[in-house]
């Protein structure tokens, strides 16, 4: 897989695990992750478009269940072992948060250490 596809998937998750919302009340799963994001399987390869409804609510989603440090080390941990077999447009992948509404205060960055997220 091309270098840039893995940054672009790590930066998915990178996006995805930092957010962060004082809801969730359940440990994620990697299971979680992978519905969570399938519906972006599409946007994330092409970037052409917009990524659909599905797709910015399994975000949504993700960043509710996201809620704590552990939970967000799993996402970003799960999205790495994910990235590892598919390839993504880069651009699109690190543009999905602001196409579906999530605001992240942060670089995104695929040399992220997912032990030091909390």
């Amino acid at each position: 897989m091309a270098c840039f596809e893995i940054r672009a998937i790590t930066a998915a998750a990178v996006v995805i695990l930092l957010l962060t919302a004082p809801h969730a009340a359940n440990a994620v799963t990697c299971g979680d992750v992978t519905s969570s994001v399938a519906p972006c399987m599409a946007y994330a390869r092409s970037g052409q478009g917009s990524p659909s409804a599905g797709c910015c609510s399994g975000i949504k989603s993700l960043n509710s269940k996201a809620a704590t440090g552990t939970d967000r080390q799993t996402v970003c941990n799960c999205l790495k072992n994910l990235a590892k077999s598919m390839t993504f447009n880069s651009g699109a992948v690190s543009g999905l948060p602001g196409k579906c509404g999530v605001s992240i205060p942060f670089a995104i960055s695929t040399s992220t250490d997912c032990s030091k997220l909390s």
